[in-house]
């Protein structure tokens, strides 16, 4: 990591410090066992590949479906319990995906390391734009290195270890959340949320957040970003064993996709973040940020409809460089947006519940992602048996234009403004 970046991380409080270290590894624990899990199902445990799907399913609902009961926790109980009951409740499922091969007790584990995520993922984000402060937008660009480098750096961990023994990742994994787990509880400050009414109801905190309109509204413009960068895991992996086939050729392409995605973000976050902060207004910011994401894909256009090679590098240079170029503008994309659209949502609250918004944040783009993956995945079917290659990608690149639009239209009218009332945020150390 850029002795730059480190050196800004420095400046910031002890505990955004932790929290930016913390995050890393937890995507360090989580992508070096997750990959590989249902090849160790299918495989050595012989499961059936509906079975397989369901224990991976069941791990997605639990964390997608609870973000908002994890969010509403972190507001009423403080940051800093829930960040813990998550990291020891992964803790304990990572361990007993190991041990276990029954499927019960398998779909117990899985649904325990979604459930995980859950609780600590909005305590993790609203705990950091608290002791950020007016830094937050510098914050959550750093915040997004660490996150990208664990997710780098997780699978080729979890890939030598798993050449030893998937029980080994498992039993890894789970002790580098237990440690995380220790110190949390030793050097992490007590937070809490601070502005409303304790003596609240949940359902009425629940029916504010929904009373407002603007908040919903940057959450159902902002799906379309998450279904567009999710398409480095599914589309674009896709397309490159499409055309390079099966072989040690397509898995290096695959490979290089990963890498540009992560190395990318590492290396230029925080210069992409100080560019667009001196330059552009938030919401303007947001908007380019998802229309590059929506342009990411004009590069599989001319791809699509070239004839494929049948071997030598043209074939490998026609696999791995547009889905490549594409993953580098989808990575350029969020470095711009990503930052601005975590301090939007902190605006959007009044500094008020603000782990809960992010809990239903990430519900509604939650589902969003999986609705999306689904007909992605039915289009880029039905492309292939028509013989239109081309297009998923432009509906894609169509999709990117809709998001861009809808958030150029907020920002106009004044939806991504904070409210006219809103609190400085106040934070409590207990």
């Amino acid at each position: 990591m850029k002795r730059h970046t480190l050196a800004q991380v420095r400046t910031y409080e002890p505990s955004v410090q932790l929290l930016m270290v913390n995050q890393f590894t937890i995507n360090l624990g989580f992508y070096m066992l997750m990959p590989y899990l249902a090849t160790h199902l299918a495989g050595p445990l012989g499961l059936a590949g509906w079975l397989v799907g369901l224990i991976l399913g069941v791990r997605n609902f639990s964390q997608q479906g609870m973000f908002l009961l994890g969010g509403t926790l972190a507001d009423r109980f403080g940051y800093k319990p829930m960040i813990i009951a998550g990291l020891v409740l992964r803790t304990a499922g990572f361990a007993t995906l190991g041990l276990v091969d029954s499927v019960p007790a398998l779909i117990a584990a899985s649904a325990a390391t979604g459930l995980a995520g859950a609780l600590f993922n909005p305590a993790v984000r609203a705990y950091l734009a608290a002791d950020a402060g007016e830094r937050r937008v510098e914050a959550f660009a750093l915040f997004n290195v660490f996150y990208q480098a664990g997710i780098l750096l997780g699978p080729l961990v979890g890939m030598v270890l798993t050449g030893v023994g998937f029980r080994v990742t498992c039993l890894t994994a789970a002790g580098i959340f237990a440690v995380l787990s220790i110190v949390q509880i030793r050097a992490l400050p007590a937070r809490r949320s601070q502005g409303q009414d304790r003596r609240e109801s949940v359902l009425s905190q629940w029916r504010s957040i929904l009373a407002n309109r603007p908040f919903l509204l940057f959450s159902l413009a902002m799906i379309g970003s998450y279904v567009m960068s999710f398409q480095v895991y599914l589309a674009l992996p896709l397309e490159v064993r499409r055309v390079g086939g099966e072989g040690d050729s397509g898995t290096a392409a695959v490979a290089l996709l990963f890498a540009v995605s992560g190395l990318s973000t590492i290396l230029g976050q925080t210069r992409v973040t100080a560019w667009c902060k001196a330059r552009m207004a938030q919401g303007r910011a947001l908007t380019w940020g998802v229309l590059v994401m929506g342009l990411a894909f004009v590069p599989l256009l001319p791809a699509a409809a070239l004839p494929t090679p049948d071997g030598g590098p043209g074939r490998w240079l026609l696999a791995a460089v547009p889905p490549a170029l594409a993953a580098l503008l989808l990575a350029l994309g969020t470095m711009i947006a990503y930052p601005f659209e975590m301090d939007t949502v902190v605006r959007l609250s009044g500094n008020r519940l603000v782990a809960t918004h992010y809990g239903l944040y990430n519900t509604i783009c939650g589902i969003g992602i999986t609705l999306g993956n689904l007909l992605t995945g039915a289009a880029l079917d039905a492309a292939r048996a028509a013989g239109m290659s081309a297009l998923p990608w432009i509906a894609l690149t169509l999709l990117g234009f809709a998001c861009a639009g809808a958030l150029y239209g907020l920002g106009r009218t004044g939806r991504l403004a904070p409210p006219a009332r809103a609190a400085e945020p106040n934070t409590a150390t207990a």
